[in-house]
C-alpha cells in the first residue's frame, strides 16, 4: 500500500473483493452466479411510497439542499414509529437525528464520539464498518469474541468476556458496540441481555451504541428488542434504525440515531459541517413509509422467512447441519469438516464449481473463520437453483477425497 497515505494504511485490503473479482470474471465470461454474498435488498419499495417519491420531486421547490438532521416531519414520523412500534417515547428535536444509511451514522457518531486514546469494545466477528469506523476516527478497538460452542451460551459468553476486557483496559473504553439481529452471525438476543448491558455501562460510564439494522426481519414469531425498552437507556445508549432492510428501502440512504440528548446533539453538530441531508422528496417519502400500516414491513420479513426455509432446508438435505436464524437476512454456516477448507478458499470453491457466491466468514474478524454467510436475497427458485448448484459441487468434491 505504497500509495495509501497514514490512516488509510490503517485499512487493509477488504477480503470480500477476492470474491468479487473473481465472481465479476465468471458473469464475463458467461456464467450465471447466484450472488448469496452481499446483503443487498433486491426487492422494491411498497409502490405508494415510490409514487410519493415520484410526486414532490415533480416540485420545483424541493430540489435545493435539504436538512441535514432531517426535515422535522420525518424526524416527528420516526419518534411516533418508536413508539408504536417499541413503546419508547423520545423527543423529535433533541433525541433523533437523520443519517445517510445507519453506516454513515455509525462512522460519524465515531468521529465525533473517539479521539486517540480511546477505545471501543467492538463484538468478533463483525460487520466491518463496526471495527473500522473506530480506527478513521484515531480510536483503538478491543475485540470481544463471539463465540458458538457446546461450552457456553454466546449471550452469557459475551457479556463475560466484556466485562473482563473492561476490567483490564486502562483507560476504561469509551463505547460499546453492539447490533441485534446480528451481522454476520444472526444471533439474536432478549431484553435481560440489554438490561445487564445497560446497567453495565452506567456503572461504568461507558456509551453504548446500538446498530439495529435488522430491527424488522425476524421470524417464527421473534421480535428483536429495542436497546432502548430499557428503564434509563437513554442516559447511556444510542441506537440506529434504518430502513434499508425491513422497508427495501437500501439505495435510498434513510437511517436515523436515536437515544440519547448528548450524543445526538453532538452528532448534529459534527454532521453540520458535512451534509446537507437526503434530497427532500426521499425524506418525504419515508415519512409515508413510517406512518404506513406495519405490514408491509411483516410482509418483507415473511418474503426472508420463506426464502430462509428454502436455504437451510436444501443445504440439510445434502448433510450440511445449518441452523435457522431467528432474525436478520443471512444464514450462517459453518464450513463442513470433511470440506477441510479455509472461509475464503470454500468461498472461492462454491463460487467456481456451484456458481454460488457467498461471504467467507474471516472477512468479518478472525473469529468468522470457519463459516460462510449467505445472503437471502435471491427469490425462492433461485435459492432452489444455488442448492442444486451446491450438491453438484459437493458430489464432486467427495469423489477426490
Amino acid at each position: 500500500m505504497e500509495w495509501a497515505f497514514p490512516r488509510i494504511k490503517r485499512l487493509p485490503p477488504y477480503v470480500f473483493a477476492v470474491v468479487n473479482e473473481l465472481k465479476h470474471k465468471l458473469r464475463r465470461e458467461g456464467e450465471d452466479i447466484i450472488d448469496l454474498g452481499m446483503g443487498n435488498p433486491t426487492n422494491p419499495p411498497a409502490p405508494h411510497i415510490i409514487d410519493k417519491l415520484c410526486e414532490v420531486a415533480r416540485r420545483p421547490n424541493v430540489h435545493g439542499y435539504s436538512a441535514s438532521k432531517g426535515i422535522p416531519r420525518l424526524r416527528k414520523a420516526i419518534c411516533d414509529f418508536y413508539e408504536r412500534r417499541f413503546g419508547v417515547e423520545l423527543n423529535p428535536e433533541t433525541e433523533a437525528i437523520m443519517t445517510i444509511g445507519a453506516k454513515e451514522g455509525y462512522s460519524h457518531l465515531m468521529l465525533a464520539m473517539v479521539t486517540p486514546g480511546n477505545s471501543v469494545i467492538v463484538p468478533n466477528p463483525t460487520y466491518p464498518i463496526h471495527y473500522y469506523a473506530p480506527i478513521i476516527a484515531g480510536g483503538e478497538v478491543r475485540s470481544i469474541p463471539l463465540l458458538f460452542n457446546d461450552d457456553e451460551d454466546p449471550q452469557e459468553g459475551f457479556l463475560r468476556k466484556l466485562y473482563q476486557t473492561v476490567k483490564e483496559s486502562m483507560p476504561s473504553p469509551q463505547v460499546i458496540v453492539v447490533s441485534f439481529p446480528h451481522n454476520p452471525t444472526t444471533l439474536c438476543v432478549e431484553m435481560d441481555f440489554f438490561k445487564e448491558l445497560v446497567n453495565f455501562a452506567k456503572e461504568k460510564g461507558i456509551w453504548i451504541i446500538h446498530d439495529f439494522a435488522y430491527a424488522d426481519i425476524s421470524f417464527d414469531g421473534y421480535r428483536p428488542p429495542s436497546i432502548l425498552q430499557v428503564e434509563g437507556a437513554k442516559d447511556v445508549a444510542v441506537e440506529l434504525y434504518s430502513m434499508s432492510k425491513g422497508f427495501s428501502m437500501a439505495g435510498w440512504r434513510i437511517a436515523f440515531a436515536v437515544g440519547n440528548e448528548r450524543v445526538i446533539k453532538n452528532l448534529a453538530h459534527l454532521k453540520s459541517y458535512l451534509d446537507y441531508g437526503v434530497f427532500t422528496p426521499i425524506q418525504v417519502a419515508a415519512v409515508i413509509a413510517l406512518d404506513s400500516p406495519y405490514e408491509i414491513v411483516e410482509e418483507n420479513a415473511r418474503m426472508y422467512e420463506r426464502r430462509r426455509d428454502v436455504l437451510v432446508e436444501g443445504l440439510r438435505s445434502m448433510g450440511w447441519n445449518v441452523e435457522k436464524p431467528k432474525g436478520s437476512m443471512f444464514v450462517w454456516a459453518k464450513v463442513p469438516e470433511w470440506v477441510g477448507m479455509k472461509s475464503l478458499d470454500f468461498s472461492m470453491f462454491l463460487l467456481r464449481e456451484a456458481k454460488v457466491a457467498v461471504s467467507p466468514g474471516v472477512g468479518f474478524g478472525e473469529y468468522g473463520e470457519g463459516y460462510v454467510r449467505f445472503a437471502l436475497v435471491e427469490n425462492e427458485l433461485r435459492i432452489k437453483q444455488a442448492v442444486r448448484g451446491i450438491r453438484r459441487a459437493f458430489r464432486k468434491l467427495q469423489a477426490t477425497v
